[in-house]
């Protein structure tokens, strides 16, 4: 009987997980409230609502690894608090009666300000917002008796990316040839992970228990700027070079007077308005993986964009 890999959630990272392990071969079982995901004749999918334990129970049987890749509903500090938590918890709880691990894809929020590249072993500092819960959640897992691993990754490109830095709200106009709104100071060194890289790496350390119960990072390319990434995007899909508009964190602040989705995006501005550089290096070394060169991402994100209306 072949190994069964559970992914939970259809987002970005949990459809190329699924994607990734039905290509090499691997029994995948997908749940999602809506019960809907990637297609493919050894993907399995199931409506179940993984926040709610009642609805778990058995759906982990037989399962050697477990990917959590759900988000909260609303990209809000309190929306995360009151959902995040108890979701993680129950998926620990069953994973554990199925002997299996769980991975996670974790942010750069808990880290908070820096003044130097983030490494593995750099603290985690966010204290209050989003980074609070999301170091809520890394703390809990340490504590959890279900081995885990949290594989932390910068701001997506890639297929089936649309909400990022660098998503729907900048691709589209670029592809269309018009100005662009970006966000902080778009000329300073930025991290960005390629997505099949992050899936890649969340799958090798699930198969390799010497990295259990652990912080890594996902294989990323140098950084780059958000005018150097946007304009290679441009590039790739043949459009012209972007005219960007960057608006500055203290006129973000002003708008989220107004704007519940900019307040959440100003309140890590320091991610904005700083280099933001994510070293990987270690557990490249750890995974035996490297990043995809940025041109290789470029060119996928942008032929991914082209087949889309």
């Amino acid at each position: 009987m072949s190994e069964l890999y559970i992914v939970s959630g259809a987002g970005p990272v949990g459809t190329t997980i699924a994607e990734q392990l039905a290509a090499s071969g691997k029994q995948v079982r997908v749940l999602t409230r809506s019960g809907r995901g990637p297609a493919h004749p050894l993907i399995e999918l199931r409506s179940v609502d993984v926040a709610q334990p009642e609805k778990l129970s058995g759906q982990f049987d037989g399962a050697v690894a477990v990917f959590h890749c759900i988000h909260g509903s609303k990209y809000s500090a309190k929306v995360w608090a009151a959902e995040l938590p108890g979701a993680e918890q129950a998926v620990m709880d069953e994973a554990g009666k199925a002997g299996a691990v769980v991975v996670f894809p974790e942010s750069l929020y808990s880290y908070g300000p820096t003044d130097g590249p983030l490494t593995e072993t750099s603290p985690r500092t966010g204290r209050s917002g989003k980074g609070a819960v999301r170091e809520q959640l890394l703390r809990a897992r340490a504590a959890h008796a279900t081995p885990t691993v949290s594989v932390v990754a910068a701001d997506f490109i890639g297929p089936y990316v649309r909400s990022s830095l660098v998503g729907e709200q900048t691709i589209r106009p670029i592809l269309a040839g018009k100005r662009v709104t970006a966000f902080g100071k778009v000329d300073l060194p930025h991290s960005f992970t390629y997505i099949p890289d992050l899936a890649a790496a969340m799958i090798s350390a699930a198969a390799d228990k010497s990295v259990w119960n652990s912080v890594l990072h996902a294989p990323t390319a140098p950084a780059i700027t958000q005018r150097q990434l946007m304009t290679a995007i441009a590039q790739a899909a043949g459009a012209p070079a972007p005219k960007i508009t960057a608006i500055p964190i203290w006129m973000m602040r002003l708008i989220g007077l107004t704007s519940e989705l900019v307040r959440e995006l100003a309140e890590l501005g320091h991610q904005l308005a700083q280099p933001l550089v994510l070293d990987s290096t270690d557990s490249e070394r750890k995974l035996g993986l490297h990043p995809t060169p940025i041109d290789e991402a470029v060119a996928a994100t942008a032929a991914w964009w082209r087949t889309q209306p």
